[in-house]
């Protein structure tokens, strides 16, 4: 095989002089703010502080006490505590990771656009068909200056890059059929059922287990290979007819399990099964290219190949999501900077357009889910 070497694959929308960056991110490090100090947030907010080049200074939630618990886990004790994430904004930050519940991205990402914050959303980017259409229209209309980048580690992660290096160098021919998949233990069935929420409060206790507050599994979770694929094929689907249902969750109303099978253009077809009710100790996540000389399966630890002389396989160095963490870094104190909006509200409404075609049970094409909100 050739050596293919790493490509730029930034989406640069714009290019800014070095001086118009923040002087703060010029001659020290990054200040960011973390809003939603939940796993998740905490999670990627230590990676992120972990930086030389970054570090967190301020952490908001509307659990004080879980402020607490993500400083300490940061690594960031002297961080200061918000409740709100317009008191956040208010200060003197350079970045905001926004990792609050789903259903409230669009409205965040809103308001920290018009603070002039660069922003890091996790995914996905709404919920829904009219909030990723809204986080298009922000992302849009929003300054070029500012990075506006969304949680899709695939992106950026070496062994995805490379595996694309290759695809796109025609190193297994022309792609003739995609498989993605997501099977993984997220549930026992024996889980306690909270009664109905009555409240603001108890809904957001209870906001995992809603679509309307969590979106539907292939939207908050399985998202992540749907943007993969469409990065890798260079294009959205055109339709989808999928099945799902609830074998073992007796909670809220989401699916636990469910298949896919996307149309692409060129005839191509997209199989997708996802699931949260495998045994303990199984888990595979992955997306396989077929083309007409070989194929290509990629994972966030490794990518491999082959094309007839055996199976060529290489692991990934770190997590992807520090690729990604360290590319958002790079590019504020670069003065580089990226609005992938659009692009991850075309992931979600991928996502979207799946959900609606499991739900009804029947091909719905892209053109009639966007006209449906």
């Amino acid at each position: 095989m050739p050596e293919f070497t790493r490509r730029n694959i930034l989406g640069v929308a714009a290019l800014v002089p070095f001086h118009a960056v923040r002087s703060s991110a010029q001659n020290s490090k990054v200040q960011v703010g973390l809003v939603g100090a939940g796993s998740r947030g905490t999670y990627t907010a230590r990676m992120l502080h972990a930086d030389p080049r970054a570090q967190v200074v301020a952490v908001a939630d509307v659990v004080p006490q879980q402020v607490t618990n993500a400083k300490q886990k940061i690594g960031a004790q002297d961080a200061r505590e918000y409740r709100a994430i317009e008191d956040l904004l208010a200060s003197d930050i350079d970045a905001v990771m926004i990792a609050t519940p789903c259903y409230l991205h669009p409205d965040h990402l809103e308001t920290a656009i018009k603070a002039g914050k660069h922003i890091y959303v996790e995914k996905p980017a709404a919920v829904d068909v009219a909030g990723a259409k809204r986080v298009m229209r922000l992302a849009d209309a929003a300054d070029r200056k500012l990075n506006l980048s969304f949680g899709f580690q695939q992106r950026y992660g070496g062994v995805y890059v490379k595996a694309k290096d290759m695809l796109d160098a025609g190193g297994i021919g022309k792609v003739r059929e995609v498989h993605g998949e997501f099977l993984k233990y997220a549930l026992t069935g024996d889980e306690p059922v909270p009664p109905l929420p009555k409240n603001d409060r108890e809904r957001l206790e209870q906001w995992k287990l809603w679509r309307s507050m969590y979106g539907e599994i292939i939207v908050e979770t399985y998202v992540h290979n749907l943007d993969a694929i469409n990065w890798f094929m260079g294009a959205r689907p055109v339709s989808a007819i999928g099945t799902g249902g609830r074998t073992v969750e007796r909670r809220g109303d989401l699916l636990d399990h469910l298949s896919v099978t996307y149309d692409y253009p060129d005839n191509v077809q997209m199989t997708f099964a996802g699931s949260q009710i495998t045994p303990r100790y199984y888990r595979s996540n992955k997306e396989r290219y077929i083309g007409g000389n070989g194929v290509i399966e990629t994972a966030r630890e490794y990518w491999s190949y082959n094309v007839g002389k055996g199976v060529i396989t290489e692991k990934a160095e770190r997590d992807i999501s520090v690729d990604a963490l360290q590319a958002f870094v790079q590019r504020v104190v670069e003065g580089k900077p990226e609005n992938t909006g659009v692009r991850a509200a075309e992931s979600t409404l991928t996502a979207l357009l799946g959900q609606m075609a499991v739900y009804e049970k029947r091909q719905v094409t892209w053109d009639e889910m966007m006209a449906s909100a």
